[in-house]
C-alpha cells in the first residue's frame, strides 16, 4: 500500500508529529545508549576507560559518515522521486543504495582492521589509553559495518512510509544494547570489551529486520530484481545530496582528533575524557534535533517533487521552531546543573572539576545550533548539496578548527589557562557559523515562493 501519499494533503502539524516523533524516540533512545555506555564504562572500568572511549570517537563517526553517505542521500532521493509518483525509480535507489552501502562499509572495516592502532594514535590515543580503545574497536567494527546498513535501510523504510516501524527497529537496537551492558560489563566482567559486544549484537538485530522489510511483499517498496542493476545517474544524485553529512561526519571525527590533541597538550588525559563527556550530552543534544529533521526529510522531499512550495515553506518554519527551543532547554540545563552533569560519569574529582566549566562552554549555544543543523538538514533534503555542505562544514572547519589553536595562545598570553580557550572556542564558532547559516538561506529564499 502505497503510504505516502497523505504527504502532499495531509495537515503539515500533523504530517510531522507523525514523522518526527518516531525519529525523534529513535534518537532518544540511541542517546540514552551512548550515556549509558558510558556510564557503565566510567563507573564500571575507569576514568582513563571513558578517555579511550573517547579516543574512538573519531574513528566510529568516519564509519557512522559512510552510512549517512549513502542513507541521507537515498533516503532524500526517494522522496523526491515518490513526489513524482515514480516507484520504479524509489526501487532502483533501493538496491542501488544498499550495493553501495556494502561496498563502502566492507572497505572501511578493512581498512580499519589493518590500520587500528596508527589511526587511534592519531586520534589522540596514548600509551595509558591506547589498550583500551584497541580492546573496544577490535570487537566494535562488525557492528559499525552492519550499523551502516541499517542506517541506509531504516533512511528508505521511513521515505517509503513507514516511520513507526523505523523507530522500531532503531530504538530497539539500542534498548538491546543498554539491556547487554551492564550484563557483559558487571555480570560477565567482560571490561570495555562487554560494551563492544553489546554493539555489535544489537547492531546485528536492527540490521536484520531492516532487510527483512524489504523483502516482505506488503511492503510499498522492496527489493526487486530490476533494483541490483547499477545505474550511475542514482550513484552520483545519491552521493551528491549524501556528500553533506558524509563530510559533516568526517570533519567532525577530524576535529576531533584535532580537540583530542589540543586537550593532551593543555590539560591531558582527563582533558580528554571530560570532552567526552561533554561530547555525549552535545550529541544527545544534536541526536533530538536530527530526529526532527527526519521527520521533515520525507515532507520537504516528497513536496519539493511535487511543487507545493507552501508546504514546503510551512514544514520548514514548524521545524525550525522546534529544533531551536530545543537547543534552548539543553542550553539552560548545562548552564545550570554542569557538576551535576559530570558527576553522572564518574567520581574522579580531578575529572568533574575539568567537565564542568566545559559542560558550559559547549552547550551554552545550543539554540542556535539548531538553527544551522535545522538549515544544513533542509537544503540536503531539497536536493540542494553544495548549500548543505556548506552551512554544515563552516562551523567545524572554517571556524572552530582556528579557534581551538588560536583561543589557547592568546589565554595564555594574558596569564589565564589555555585549556578555557578550548572551551571557549566551541560558542564562538557557533555564533560564526549560524551567522553564515542565514546569510546562505537568504540566498536561496526563492524556494519557498517560486514553482518548482
Amino acid at each position: 500500500m502505497d503510504n505516502t501519499k497523505e504527504l502532499e494533503t495531509r495537515d503539515i502539524k500533523q504530517l510531522l508529529w507523525i514523522y518526527a516523533v518516531p525519529a525523534v524516540i529513535s534518537q532518544i533512545i540511541a542517546s540514552i545508549y551512548n550515556i549509558a555506555d558510558r556510564i557503565f564504562i566510567g563507573q564500571g572500568v575507569g576514568p582513563l576507560a571513558i578517555a579511550g572511549l573517547a579516543i574512538t570517537m573519531p574513528m566510529m563517526n568516519i564509519i557512522h559518515a559512510f552510512g549517512s553517505l549513502v542513507g541521507v542521500g537515498s533516503s532524500a532521493r526517494m522522496s523526491i522521486v515518490l513526489g513524482r509518483k515514480d516507484v520504479r525509480w524509489a526501487e532502483d535507489i533501493l538496491g542501488n543504495s544498499t550495493i553501495f552501502t556494502l561496498v563502502l562499509g566492507f572497505m572501511f572495516t578493512t581498512a580499519g582492521y589493518l590500520f587500528m592502532d596508527d589511526i587511534l594514535m592519531k586520534f589522540g590515543a596514548t600509551t595509558q589509553t591506547l589498550s583500551y580503545a584497541h580492546e573496544y574497536m577490535m570487537i566494535v567494527l562488525p557492528g559499525m559495518f552492519l550499523t551502516t546498513v541499517t542506517f541506509n535501510l531504516v533512511s528508505l523504510i521511513r521515505a517509503s512510509g513507514y516511520p513507526t516501524k523505523s523507530m522500531f527497529i532503531l530504538a530497539g537496537g539500542a534498548l538491546l544494547n543498554i539491556a547487554l551492558d551492564p550484563i557483559f560489563i558487571f555480570v560477565f566482567d567482560w571490561g570495555i570489551a562487554g560494551a563492544a559486544w553489546a554493539t555489535t549484537i544489537s547492531m546485528a538485530v536492527s540490521s536484520l529486520v531492516s532487510v527483512l522489510h524489504f523483502v516482505n511483499p506488503k511492503s510499498f517498496i522492496r527489493f526487486r530484481s530490476h533494483g541490483w542493476k547499477l545505474k550511475g545517474y542514482i550513484f552520483k544524485n545519491v552521493m551528491l545530496i549524501g556528500l553533506s553529512p558524509f563530510l559533516m561526519n568526517v570533519t567532525a571525527a577530524g576535529v576531533v582528533a584535532l580537540l583530542n590533541s589540543q586537550l593532551l597538550r593543555y590539560g591531558g588525559d582527563l582533558a580528554v575524557g571530560a570532552f567526552g563527556i561533554v561530547n555525549t550530552y552535545g550529541n544527545f543534544l544534536v541526536l533530538f534535533i536530527l530526529g526532527v529533521c527526519q521527520g521533515m526529510q520525507p515532507i520537504a522531499g516528497y513536496n519539493y517533487g511535487a511543487g507545493q512550495t507552501e508546504r514546503l515553506k510551512e514544514v520548514y518554519l514548524l521545524t525550525m521552531k522546534i529544533c531551536v527551543i530545543t537547543g534552548l532547554v539543553g542550553s539552560i540545563i548545562s548552564c545550570a546543573f554542569p557538576q551535576a552533569m559530570v558527576r553522572v560519569f564518574t567520581t574522579d574529582e580531578e575529572l568533574i572539576r575539568l567537565g564542568t566549566p566545559a559542560v558550559r562552554f559547549f552547550l551554552i549555544m545550543f539554540p542556535i545550533v539548531g538553527f544551522t543543523i535545522t538549515n544544513s538538514n533542509f537544503f540536503q533534503y531539497i536536493d540542494k548539496p553544495w548549500i548543505a555542505i556548506t552551512t554544515s562544514m563552516a562551523r567545524q572547519i572554517i571556524f572552530l578548527i582556528p579557534f581551538c589553536y588560536l583561543f589557547p595562545v592568546v589565554l595564555e598570553h594574558f596569564n589565564h589557562p589555555g585549556l578555557n580557550g578550548i572551551w571557549w572556542a566551541a560558542p564562538a564558532s557557533d555564533i560564526a557559523g549560524a551567522i553564515l547559516a542565514a546569510i546562505l538561506l537568504y540566498t536561496q529564499r526563492h524556494v519557498f515562493r517560486k514553482s518548482l
